[in-house]
């Protein structure tokens, strides 16, 4: 703290009661409702930077990089469905709906996804003719809201996701405020035009596992069994929920911690529900691997992926693949310092932006105004994606190499160690230094 932001020597912040805490009491006195806002969780919580690997040396080969492969590919869906996703990369792009993104910006995610040889995700609201027409391999979403849902797209898309929750928000549901829902929105949502929309928190057709066996034989029956099937959870309480999703047919299993990101939602659900991915992702892989499915089915992990060295944890953990979102935003060029006048004339700063439900976006990527997705090229914003995807992929497979693992899905626990006890308790590595894992007993 300093003098010019009204510090003055002897003065001490409460921990508790610390000025952001303060200003949100005041506000909420003010305004006499919860705040809402986008992007996932500010709090620190353990994640993947508290991981590190063990590099090759004498006890380990490590492998060359410019004449010894490392291979990168993964196949999602091969547990039922007649025709699975063949992706060059383990890195897939997240579900974010046209409403909450512009459609410019839809379109760049498919075209960078099909550059980097993976797939994009519609989000709620429906399929748009711009995200099909430049996605080579589009999943779509099948959300509690049911908007824009539509049988002939299941049929046009190469998988199909059940979300049942995210990481954001596990046990909420969606919002997308009046100000975002455009004539289009609202015709492909089936919507009043400028009015709120709040979507459900749990399925109409189905309220347990059993139910859901039947909506994904229903699925599967709309698609010729061609399709797989993925079900997206929130991490919660991720071990019962895996082996249940498992148990009704699911092909793929979508765990989203709460570092995941939201296009909208309270704050008090973004900070306050669900668990930290590092936590999440052995309580998925126990559960698969108890039912003898890991890697029979697949898994992929979402919430706070950042880094090739992000991605290769996960998969060392036992993921099969990552999703990315927030990341994604970020690459095409939100928050970006060039729009940083833009975003200090809506009360933001670059890097501090997280107001996408307001639609004010000066990047023109979360905002139905037509004026500011103008601003935004989607042919520019897709070779940043599939530059950003190419750089996640390589970081990756140097990490691998490094471990002397000649396919990224090679990377395992054995690898990695932690740096604090919280982490290797969470991830279920050693503690650095030592061959203790806190909370499990002793040979």
């Amino acid at each position: 703290m300093d003098e010019s932001n009204g510090w003055q020597p002897g003065l001490r912040e409460s921990a508790l009661f610390d000025r952001n805490v303060i200003a949100e009491i005041q506000r909420a006195a003010r305004e006499g409702i919860y705040d809402i806002r986008g992007f996932g969780a500010k709090r620190k919580v353990p994640h993947f930077d508290d991981l590190l690997f063990l590099g090759a040396s004498i006890s380990r080969y490590p492998l060359e990089g410019y004449r010894e492969r490392c291979d990168t590919d993964v196949t999602l869906g091969t547990r039922f469905a007649k025709t699975p996703l063949e992706l060059k990369i383990p890195v897939t792009i997240a579900g974010m709906s046209f409403g909450a993104l512009s459609a410019p910006a839809k379109e760049a995610l498919g075209r960078g996804a099909t550059e980097a040889g993976t797939s994009t995700t519609t989000g709620d609201g429906g399929m748009t003719p711009e995200e099909r027409g430049h996605s080579k391999t589009l999943v779509y979403q099948l959300l509690p809201s049911r908007y824009g849902m539509n049988p002939d797209d299941l049929r046009k898309a190469d998988a199909i996701e059940v979300v049942v929750g995210q990481g954001a928000k596990p046990g909420g549901g969606g919002m997308l405020l009046g100000h975002k829902i455009s004539d289009r929105v609202a015709a492909m949502r089936d919507l009043p035009k400028g009015i709120d929309q709040r979507s459900a928190c749990r399925h109409p057709d189905w309220t347990g596992p059993d139910d859901l066996e039947i909506k994904i034989g229903e699925l599967r029956e709309i698609t010729d069994w061609e399709k797989p099937i993925f079900v997206k959870v929130g991490a919660t309480r991720t071990y019962y929920d895996v082996q249940l999703a498992v148990k009704a047919g699911a092909d793929v299993i979508v765990v989203d911690g709460m570092q995941g990101g939201t296009a909208a939602t309270q704050d008090v659900f973004i900070e306050h529900v669900g668990i930290p991915t590092l936590a999440a992702i052995p309580l998925a892989v126990e559960a698969l691997q108890e039912l003898g499915m890991h890697r029979r089915g697949q898994l992929i992990v979402s919430g706070g992926i950042r880094t090739g060295a992000d991605v290769a944890k996960a998969l060392a953990l036992g993921a099969d693949a990552v999703s990315i979102g927030t990341a994604a935003l970020i690459a095409m060029g939100d928050n970006s310092p060039e729009h940083d006048v833009g975003y200090r004339e809506i009360g933001s700063a670059a890097g501090y932006y997280d107001d996408w439900q307001a639609g004010l976006d000066p990047a023109g990527i979360s905002t139905q105004d037509d004026e500011l997705a103008a601003r935004f090229d989607a042919v520019l914003g897709g070779r940043k994606i599939a530059n950003y995807l190419r750089v996640l992929t390589l970081e990756t497979q140097t990490l691998a190499r490094a471990c002397g693992k000649s396919h990224v899905h090679n990377l395992e626990p054995e690898d990695l160690v932690a740096l604090t006890i919280e982490a290797a308790a969470m991830a279920r590595v050693p503690l650095a230094g030592t061959d203790w894992i806190p909370g499990q007993s002793p040979l």
